[in-house]
């Protein structure tokens, strides 16, 4: 009988299945353990890293921008606010793919609303140095209807927010412009010079004038707060605060209202206007015309804005106030009279003559006076000052010589800056033999030294120096640093003063005396603004050439172009016995000092010794 055929080995079989489900159990359990290690790895030896991981996706850290500080006048009007505006903000790297998602966005946006190619200009240009994750104004100032098309369309427009912020006002426009300065938006070149830190969340910083001089004091210091977001990265609560400590506020010598009076007295010309507090040194008007509205800087001003501004003839960006370089004409005689008395060249009663003109020794020019006829046989100080004897001064410069000329005039403040507490202050120049060997490489010439006796020459000298000069003269030798800061929060911020300035007091007075004949003898050069003044006013008449006229010609306005004439200019303190304000003017092209920049003077100084200003000032 055949051998039966097995088909089925279940002993096999067994042993099979045991082995495939041992290894099956074991992969299972390696892989639960392997699944139990990590998990323990995430939860517990990693669970820090991830927690702040998390934590940084849902929790981030937000500068709070400090509130700049005011500036006000001296007698507490408010000369820069800061008022609440919303801007559209654009956080980068939230929008996401790259430039080409933050291009459609921005082009998204532009649909929306008006955004000018300047902002967007201006957008990438603060892009550059801003912080990951920083947010990057786009436009300020939105309406609230921008405001609501903007809310509407949120969903579609990730990384964009719209976001309250205080942002610098200036409410009186172009008066103060060349004061104040402005602030505008940081860039990239201030990015390397500040503490990035300190202006998180800060977009703007002073640029110009006092804004830029205590940008420091102004602005403040950062505050920051821990927000949640959503995935989009909008708040949805604030976690922690730490406020930002406010900016200080600051008062100015300033007074707004005879900062206006200045302006308006010089109308339509094109000038400068500085006013000093001789007891203080403390600077009460700063007038450069024509002028400009700084609030076209703040957020950024157009192109087309800004090349009017820039291509003017009048040039209104030009701070005339400071860095305005005139020849003072005549109204530095009383200084260079001083000198003469204080070296003792002259006498009150040593006399000149002055047949009209002056020669030097074994020469045969003629330096002539701008009476071709004279003043007079014989001519002293007094006289000389009064109607301005450019004879006399010929003479007196040739006996007192350069070096000793430029020793007394830098005592007054002349041929460096005055130390004024705002940038780009330009020097002058009271020119020494060095100076012209220096920059030319030749000698000095006794003909030159007579051109600076009468303001002329090389001389230059700026409004503010001439205005501090003039307040030298003034307080008979005691010369404080002009200012403007007056007070900080309500701290009086000390007088600063410069080297003390050496006479006799006979000389003093005899100086006193001269200007106070400019005004007020019937010969005086600017006699005309006495009338009807009920104080007296001390002063000096001074025209400076704008173009040379030949040797033996004379001066003919109507020959000459607008802007080829003389400029006009005086200097002046009052009241004469008992000074307390100084005041130089000058008006470019004006011609006459005493015609046309000394009636500035007294509008200027009548509207500050009115009585009824002066009681409400107290």
């Amino acid at each position: 009988m055949a051998k039966r055929r097995v088909l089925k080995d279940a002993i096999s079989e067994r042993h099979l299945y045991r082995r495939r489900s041992g290894l099956a159990m074991w992969l299972a359990m390696l892989a639960l353990g392997g699944l139990a290690v990590r998990y323990a790895t995430l939860q517990v030896l990693d669970y820090e890293i991830y927690k702040v991981q998390s934590d940084r996706n849902r929790i981030q850290l937000q500068p709070i921008p400090p509130k700049r500080g005011l500036i006000y006048d001296r007698n507490g009007n408010l000369l820069a606010d800061n008022v609440a505006t919303s801007n559209l903000m654009i956080v980068k790297e939230r929008v996401g793919q790259g430039k080409d998602g933050l291009n459609a966005t921005i082009a998204e946006i532009r649909k929306l609303i008006e955004v000018d190619d300047d902002d967007v200009k201006n957008f990438y240009r603060s892009l550059k140095s801003a912080r990951p994750y920083q947010e990057v104004p786009l436009r300020f100032r939105l309406n609230d209807e921008e405001m609501a098309v903007i809310a509407a369309n949120r969903y579609r427009l990730p990384g964009v927010e719209v976001q309250g912020q205080l942002v610098r006002q200036y409410p009186y426009g172009a008066l103060l412009a060349h004061v104040l300065g402005y602030v505008g938006r940081i860039n990239s070149r201030e990015t390397e010079n500040i503490d990035t830190v300190n202006y998180s969340g800060t977009h703007h910083i002073g640029k110009t004038g006092i804004e830029q001089r205590y940008e420091e004091l102004l602005h403040g210091k950062v505050g920051y707060q821990n927000v949640e977001t959503n995935a989009r990265g909008r708040v949805l609560r604030v976690l922690e605060q730490h406020d930002p400590e406010p900016g200080a506020d600051i008062t100015l010598h300033i007074d707004v209202g005879l900062q206006q009076v200045a302006q308006q007295a010089l109308g339509e010309e094109r000038g400068a206007v500085v006013v000093l507090d001789v007891r203080s040194g403390g600077v009460l008007a700063l007038v450069s015309a024509p002028t400009y509205d700084a609030n076209l800087f703040v957020n950024g001003i157009s192109r087309k804005d800004y090349a009017i501004l820039r291509e003017s003839k009048d040039l209104p960006l030009f701070n005339r106030a400071l860095q305005g370089q005139y020849p003072p004409g005549s109204t530095l005689k009383p200084v260079f009279g001083l000198a003469g008395l204080h070296y003792g060249v002259v006498t009150e009663s040593t006399t000149w003559p002055d047949p009209g003109w002056f020669k030097l020794p074994n020469d045969d020019r003629l330096y002539r006076d701008w009476k071709r006829w004279g003043h007079g046989s014989r001519v002293g100080l007094h006289q000389a000052i009064a109607q301005s004897c450019d004879t006399y001064f010929y003479n007196l410069a040739y006996q007192l010589g350069i070096d000793r000329i430029s020793a007394f005039g830098k005592g007054f403040g002349l041929g460096e800056p005055t130390g004024l507490d705002i940038a780009h202050e330009r020097p002058g120049l009271l020119p020494t033999r060095l100076w012209k060997k220096a920059e030319y490489g030749v000698h000095w010439y006794p003909g030159e030294t007579l051109n600076v006796g009468i303001g002329q020459g090389y001389m230059l000298t700026t409004p503010i120096q001439l205005a501090l000069a003039t307040s030298v003269i003034a307080n008979r030798g005691a010369s404080m640093v002009p200012t403007l800061l007056k007070k900080l929060q309500d701290e009086e911020v000390p007088v600063r003063h410069r080297d003390f300035v050496e006479a006799d007091d006979q000389h003093w007075d005899a100086i006193h005396q001269a200007m106070k004949a400019v005004v007020h003898s019937n010969t005086g050069t600017a006699h005309g603004v006495s009338e009807g003044l009920q104080f007296q006013i001390a002063g000096k008449t001074g025209t400076a050439q704008v173009v040379g006229i030949a040797a033996g010609e004379e001066y003919d306005s109507e020959a000459l172009l607008k802007r080829q004439r003389d400029h006009a200019l005086f200097v002046a303190y009052a009241p004469a016995e008992d000074p307390q304000i100084a005041v130089a003017v000058i008006v470019e092209n004006g011609e006459a000092g005493g015609g046309v920049a000394a009636p500035v003077a007294r509008q200027i100084i009548e509207a500050w010794l009115n009585p009824v200003k002066v009681a409400a000032r107290e």
